[in-house]
């Protein structure tokens, strides 16, 4: 037993276990900042629910699903998000932010949640949505080792991820489905995209800026636009007096490299993930299929020129950015990552840049203000 006139100090001490900015293990940030302790603190912010997020990836994903925030982030809620990115979960509305790993999966396991969003059907996060203790559940669970809608609301989604046919007369948008899954009705909430610090490009080119993504992921053959038309583009860009910024991650770094090369395009290189997004950040007008560059480029509200042939377009939520073009074709969402006829390609470079010049005009001439940190 303690003898506290030997410790100094009396262990009759409130603590509010309770409070949004208690750690339980070290100092809380107004303690450290103010040296207040919990009777009397001004900062007292007691939790009343929490909320457990589950959305592991892929990073496009997770950033339109960064809307659903605006809707549970209520004062007294705490807000955990189990990702395989964290960088791009926005730390001003989600109060823990856990790497999918081990120890977060013991932890979370030992954790107990008013209310769990389970928004992935892969194995990792249905097996944890049924471990995990919460009061209610929405979303996707586990039973016989795969995956199950956990209520009607999930349901719809559930098919629709199931049978191509039925996900092609889906009208649905995927905010208007995430919505659903999760009990809400989507009403055009935005999303939620951190910047980190102060960007470290000083882009020095003709406005307005046209970033040209020129990939869509090895997974995908079938989404991809031929060299030949990026150059043509290109071309008429420059033509036209319109700067241009080649995009894209190391899978297009020999192609990004080849088409500086061949037209004279400014290409930076390819980055980390926050860098990706302050060089997004420098555009006026995103060309690119669906790939992460168009999550992060809505984003950071640029204008969008979205290239699509094997997916629903209903799917795409735009804010009223941009505009989606897709080649003339009645097997449009065909969701065949490979197929031989190459129907990207009866998009043509003038097509392409009549859509570019009428979002460049929506800029202006002097090109619009980058997102702020």
């Amino acid at each position: 037993m303690i003898v506290e006139d030997k410790l100094g100090f009396s262990t009759e001490v409130m603590v509010h276990t309770d409070c949004r900015h208690f750690l339980g293990d070290r100092p809380c940030k107004p303690h450290k900042s103010k040296g207040v302790h919990c009777e009397g603190c001004e900062e007292y912010d007691p939790i009343s629910k929490r909320i457990l997020i589950i959305k592991l990836g892929a990073v496009g994903d997770v950033i339109r699903t960064t809307p659903l925030l605006h809707v549970l982030k209520k004062p007294g809620v705490h807000i955990t998000w189990l990702t395989e990115t964290p960088e791009v979960i926005p730390q001003r509305q989600v109060d823990r932010i856990f790497k999918l790993d081990a120890s977060s999966l013991a932890y979370l396991q030992a954790t107990s949640f008013d209310v769990l969003y389970n928004l992935d059907k892969d194995s990792q996060a249905i097996a944890l949505c049924k471990l995990v203790k919460a009061k209610e559940k929405f979303g996707f669970t586990m039973k016989d080792g795969v995956c199950e809608p956990i209520d009607d609301q999930a349901h719809a989604k559930w098919l629709t991820g199931l049978f191509d046919d039925l996900n092609q007369k889906n009208r649905l948008s995927y905010l208007d489905e995430t919505f659903a899954m999760c009990g809400l009705q989507f009403k055009g909430e935005r999303y939620i995209i951190e910047l980190d610090g102060t960007s470290p490009f000083d882009i020095d080119l003709p406005r307005p800026l046209i970033g040209l993504n020129t990939g869509c992921g090895a997974r995908w053959p079938s989404r991809l636009w031929a060299f030949e038309n990026w150059a043509a583009l290109i071309r008429k860009l420059q033509e036209a007096d319109l700067g241009v910024l080649l995009l894209g991650g190391p899978d297009e770094d020999e192609k990004n490299k080849k088409l500086a090369e061949t037209t004279g395009a400014a290409y930076a290189g390819y980055f980390p993930l926050q860098q990706f997004f302050h060089l997004v950040n420098e555009v006026d007008v995103l060309v690119t299929g669906v790939t992460m560059a168009l999550h992060i480029g809505i984003g950071l509200d640029k204008r969008i020129v979205l290239f699509n042939n094997i997916f629903n377009r209903n799917e795409f939520e735009l804010y009223d950015l941009g505009q989606i073009i897709e080649p003339d074709v009645d097997c449009l969402g065909c969701f065949k990552p490979v197929c031989e006829d190459d129907c990207m390609n009866l998009l043509k470079p003038d097509q392409v840049f009549e859509v570019v010049s009428l979002e460049a005009v929506k800029v202006g001439a002097g090109g619009r203000a980058a997102v702020k940190p």
